[in-house]
Formats: C-alpha cells, structure tokens, sequence
C-alpha cells in the first residue's frame, strides 16, 4: 500500500476533550508530524461521554489518504464500535485497521512513524511495541 501518502491515524476515545488532547500531544511530541493526519473521534455527536460511530467514521474519511488509517481506542465500547464499523465491511475507508496498542504512548508512537513516512504495517508494530515501555 505504497502511495507516498502518510498513514492516517484516528484516535477513539470516550471523551471529545481527551481523544482532542491525546492528538495534541501526539503532535506536540512528534515534531515535524504535521503532514501526518490524525483526528480525534471522541465522545457523542452531542457533546455527552460516549463513542459515536458516526465520528469515528468521518474522522477514519478525514484522514485517509489511500495508505491506511489506523485506528486506536481508549476503552471497552471504543473498541467495539471499531470493531462493528469494520465488521460492516463499507464502514471505514479500505485498509483502516484498529490496532491493539496503548491509548497515549501508542498514539504518539503511531504518529511518530507516520511522520517518518513508514507503511500501515510499521505505524501499527510502533504503536503496538509501546506496550513494552516501562516507567520504573
């Protein structure tokens, strides 16, 4: 899925405020990531905690552009409403993955490798791998 474009990244979380502020730092510590698109998918349509597929699905649109989008949630029903778009099959763009990686440490692991240019494949194993940082 070479197209010269960046990975799209899509953060789902249960809070507008979080999956906004998770993206901004996500940017914030990538410098130089800001041909990388990334969009926050939180909370409802009507500003309540929440998922919505909705915004999940036009923020994965937002950001697509043709090399993948990967798709990272905070918790429980973040990921279920992923994983139903997915199920759909017409949902989300082609190639959009949820990847099974850490909230913030993989989102900023994620738009790291996207700015660097890397495939779907190595900004999903970067955010992935954050599983792996110890703190103390």
């Amino acid at each position: 899925m070479s197209t010269g474009e960046p990975v799209g990244i899509v953060l789902v979380s249960h809070s507008a405020q979080v999956a906004t502020s998770v993206v901004e730092l996500a940017r914030g510590l990538a410098g130089g990531a800001e041909g990388v698109p990334v969009a926050p998918a939180g909370g409802t349509e009507d500003g309540r905690l929440g998922t919505s597929p909705e915004l999940v699905a036009r923020a994965a649109y937002d950001v697509d552009r043709g090399a993948g989008v990967a798709v990272l949630a905070d918790l429980g029903s973040a990921v279920l409403t992923v994983k139903a778009l997915l199920a759909e099959g017409d949902e989300l763009p082609d190639g959009t993955r949820l990847v099974d990686a850490p909230f913030v440490e993989g989102a900023v692991a994620a738009v790291v490798t996207a700015a660097a240019g890397a495939d779907l494949d190595a900004v999903e194993a970067a955010a992935k791998e954050a599983y792996t940082y110890h703190k103390v």
